[in-house]
């Protein structure tokens, strides 16, 4: 039986492959090495390349802190008094972030260097402006707008895209502006006080609030919730050790977002632990017992509210990994049909 070609080929044409363009060169001439693009190695740091960036970046950072050195020498007094003692590892932790999303400088187009002149202009025009009216919470804030600036000009949006974390987070080493600290230093104070009154009431015990002041029966003078004790401390730590988390996990926005949420009510529920416990130990052991006195007070932040407000982010996050169930093998049942596995990626 014949063989029918295929409609629309010519058995007579010639069904040989057109020949190579390589076969095509003279006799004797040497063969052309095939020519495949290698992917390009990651760029270091100490690449050659990114010697001149980095040094620009350098000289501009160090013009800036230069500039700005009266303002950090009133700010780091405030890192001294307690309150904002965690503004000594601000620094520290916004260069441990900048290293690890550090990605390698590229040739930055003029316009977008003029974005960061405009930029570090807005931001040291308003430092001029803080200073002519002593107005230092716009003093301080004005610092964040210049670095910013400082790095478009050398690294463009492309380095803004990698460092914005660590320069924004920068804003927790400043301390509230006096009105928004007594506003809600306040509150805070008079919400622990009644928290922690409800809670020893809860308890059993026959407690009662007048104030800032907590009666309880046994102690000569009244537990007296300080402005040391309100909780903002532990909020503003907390708060920033929160945003921390939130930069450097790799969960899903909403983890991210639920645990962004629950810092403040995190920070607040340590801090009522704290003064219903210092409660109960001075009923225990004595209000003149130095041990007590030493944990309630000096060693209070190490030993009952920082283990207990990491224990209860651990405990966030634990719940949060068992509600959103990560969808990989999803079990469906079509209409009529054998139930089937079907893989969906993501969570």
């Amino acid at each position: 039986m014949s063989q029918v070609p295929p409609s629309g080929k010519d058995p007579s044409r010639s069904t040989s492959p057109l020949p190579r363009k390589d076969s095509l060169r003279a006799p004797g001439a040497p063969a052309r090495a095939a020519t495949i693009a290698a992917p390009a190695a990651p760029v270091s740091w100490n690449d050659p390349s990114q010697r001149i960036p980095l040094i620009q970046l350098g000289g501009l950072v160090a013009l800036l802190v230069a500039a700005y050195w009266d303002m950090f020498s009133l700010t780091s007094a405030a890192w001294s008094e307690g309150l904002y003692s965690h503004g000594w590892i601000v620094p520290l932790f916004a260069a441990a972030l900048l290293w690890l999303r550090w990605e390698p400088f590229t040739p930055v187009p003029n316009m977008e260097r003029w974005l960061g002149v405009l930029l570090l202009a807005i931001g040291l025009s308003a430092r001029l402006f803080a200073a002519k009216y002593a107005f230092n919470p716009i003093d301080r804030i004005s610092f964040i707008p210049s670095i910013f600036g400082a790095f478009m000009m050398v690294g463009g949006f492309r380095a803004i895209r990698w460092a914005w974390p660590a320069l924004a987070f920068l804003v927790f080493m400043f301390p509230l502006p006096t009105a928004i600290e007594v506003g809600v230093l306040g509150r805070l104070q008079r919400l622990a006080t009644i928290s922690s009154t409800f809670v020893l009431q809860t308890l059993g015990v026959s407690a009662f609030r007048q104030g800032n002041l907590i009666s309880i029966p046994g102690m000569s003078t009244p537990l007296t919730v300080a402005d040391a004790c309100s909780g903002l401390r532990m909020a503003t730590i907390f708060g920033a050790l929160a945003v921390a988390m939130v930069f450097v996990i790799e969960r899903p926005w909403w983890d991210k977002f639920v645990i962004l949420l629950s810092a403040i009510p995190i920070a607040l529920i340590v801090n009522i632990v704290r003064i219903t416990a210092t409660g109960l130990l001075y009923m225990a052991a004595g209000q003149d017992n130095l041990a007590v006195q030493k944990i309630c007070h000096d060693y209070a932040g190490l030993v009952i509210m920082m283990p207990l407000a990491l224990a209860l982010l651990w405990l966030e996050l634990q719940i949060l990994e068992r509600i959103t169930v990560p969808a990989d093998m999803v079990q469906l049942r079509p209409v009529g049909g054998v139930r089937g596995v079907a893989t969906v990626s993501g969570r």
